[in-house]
């Protein structure tokens, strides 16, 4: 069964939105490019992720496209990155987490803990995720994420620029008013590889223990940390400070 909601009736219409969408990230991703050097683009492999490597790429905009190998994450994941490589005929840098800290949780506190608490998921995010970030962005100016407004109660009135008070940098979300049926009018327009779990009804992919399929008419966001409250699901990539 294909997903619906992955294969959207495209009109000339949508086409036309989509471009002048796509042209507006564009131009926002090539000034942020020329007032911010060095600047990166941190991709989970997501479908918003694929439409931003897309536009990076095929506009050579001198941005850095780099991901991060939690060391858990779906099979489907990885393929969908040698398909890239492939694709683009470039490879995004790739940052893990340091073998030491895993360890150490995995000895003091279980392979699985996090499904036990709160603050134990959100240790193994710090970890697996936030840890090599920070080893990511060091150094950079500014960075660009492929967050939407959409997709969560906590990602609500996500502005195109900000700044990372946490960091210190300035953070663009080019993406932040497209729609998912955007940004699959985007992929199919333009012949974009993407995940495919998607098909699966996976609408967002993080690493697998933490990651289902979510039913019809579920928030898009439900298959991540399912067992947890609406309010906690972010891993602490962007976390805001008041």
């Amino acid at each position: 069964m294909s997903n619906p909601l992955i294969h959207p009736n495209i009109t000339d219409a949508m086409r036309e939105t989509v471009a002048r969408k796509a042209a507006a990230v564009v131009d926002l991703l090539t000034g942020a490019a020329s007032e911010f050097q060095p600047i990166a683009f941190a991709s989970s492999m997501g479908a918003e992720d694929m439409v931003l490597t897309d536009l990076i790429r095929q506009h050579g905009i001198s941005i850095e496209i780099f991901t991060l190998d939690t060391g858990r994450l779906p099979t489907e994941t990885y393929d969908l990155m040698a398909r890239a490589e492939k694709h683009y005929g470039a490879r995004p840098v790739t940052w893990f987490p340091r073998h030491e800290a895993v360890e150490r949780y995995v000895l003091e506190q279980g392979i699985n803990a996090f499904y036990e608490s709160v603050e134990l998921r959100k240790a193994c995010c710090a970890m697996r995720k936030v840890e090599p970030l920070e080893r990511a962005l060091a150094g950079k100016k500014a960075w660009v994420t492929g967050m939407r407004a959409q997709q969560s109660a906590t990602r609500a009135d996500l502005p195109l620029r900000e700044l990372d008070e946490s960091r210190g940098i300035v953070k663009f979300n080019p993406l932040s008013d497209w729609t998912e049926r955007e940004v699959w009018v985007y992929i199919h327009t333009h012949g974009v590889p993407y995940n495919e779990l998607h098909e699966r009804f996976y609408p967002s992919i993080g690493c697998q223990p933490c990651t289902r399929a979510i039913s019809p008419g579920e928030d898009i966001r439900a298959g991540r940390w399912w067992w947890e409250n609406p309010e906690s699901k972010e891993c602490g990539l962007h976390v805001k400070t008041d």
